[in-house]
């Protein structure tokens, strides 16, 4: 499903810890990713100190709203480090290849949905969770999955 480069993209800067460097993007990435505006304006209009403490309770607090796609324990394999590097990104080591923003970067390099439909099970139960707990993160997963076919059903 091609196009979406941009807002996999996009979406990965939103799920990555925000700093100065995200908030100096904001405005680009208003523009750039539609989708996300919602998102980029509360982001523009919250205090740095608050929005970082706001993703360190999201994201950081506990699994509940993991950004690991390993945690969701999917029978999907993760990225391997060797896929980042056939595609020219590399991985720090400060995340492992299953963090979802570097998997997100990693469609938007590569314009293919594979990785993030093999797991779309766990990103409609991570989307579910943030959004019962009322964060703005939530839309970004919406309109992730949103560029994605539906979840199997089970079978």
């Amino acid at each position: 499903m091609p196009g979406f480069e941009v807002l996999y993209q996009a979406a990965a800067l939103c799920l990555m810890y925000p700093d100065d460097d995200f908030r100096a993007r904001l405005p680009l990435l208003r523009e750039a990713a539609p989708q996300l505006r919602e998102f980029a304006d509360h982001a523009a209009v919250t205090p740095p100190m608050e929005m970082a403490a706001h993703y360190v309770e999201v994201f950081e607090a506990g699994q509940d709203h993991s950004l690991y796609l390993s945690v969701w324990r999917e029978a999907a394999p993760a990225p391997s480090e060797e896929l980042y590097r056939a595609h020219g990104l590399e991985t720090t080591g400060e995340e492992p290849p299953d963090f979802l923003p570097a998997v997100l970067e990693l469609a938007a390099r590569t314009g293919t949905t594979d990785l993030l439909t093999d797991h779309r099970d766990g990103l409609d139960r991570l989307r579910t969770g943030l959004t019962a707990f009322g964060t703005p993160y939530a839309t970004v997963l919406d309109a992730v999955c949103a560029t994605l076919p539906p979840a199997h059903t089970g079978a």
